[in-house]
């Protein structure tokens, strides 16, 4: 870890437990990335505001890095993609692609994500959640070890 930051981390924490309960306690639905885009195609009854949340989150990930390029990233350094690993001989892109389709897959598969899971569902104190952050842990492990990018 090049940085620590804790301060940044606890206020985006914040930030994200608070959408989280504004969503469940205004809306009555769990802030789970994968299942409100998974509603969208085929379009879901309810395709508002899963469209104004996720519009919301990639504006607020694209304002943040504007307004503070560089942290969490230690100095003068702006946030980034990862790149692929050099020893791979994988373009980028293709590295992306392939991470994004393993990680919709793994959410299928899971019935959720880290923010489902690992938000909501813990916080609701459900066995199944605690499982999978368990496993989504372990398997981001693995892949570190693996791949040897941090």
């Amino acid at each position: 870890m090049e940085s620590f930051s804790p301060l940044p981390a606890a206020i985006g924490g914040s930030l994200i437990g608070l959408a989280a309960a504004v969503l469940w306690l205004g809306n009555g639905r769990i802030a789970g990335i994968s299942g409100i885009f998974g509603q969208l195609l085929p379009p879901a009854q309810t395709v508002v505001w899963r469209v104004v949340f996720l519009l919301a989150l990639v504006g607020a990930a694209f304002g943040t890095a504007r307004l503070f390029p560089a942290i969490g990233m230690g100095g003068d350094v702006p946030a980034s993609l990862v790149e692929a690993p050099a020893a791979w001989s994988i373009p980028t892109p293709a590295w992306l692609a392939v991470a994004g389709l393993l990680t919709g897959l793994g959410t299928k598969i899971g019935n959720g994500c880290t923010s489902g899971h690992g938000v909501c569902g813990i916080a609701r104190l459900s066995r199944r959640s605690f499982v999978a952050v368990g496993v989504f842990f372990g398997v981001a492990m693995l892949t570190v070890f693996v791949t040897g990018v941090v």
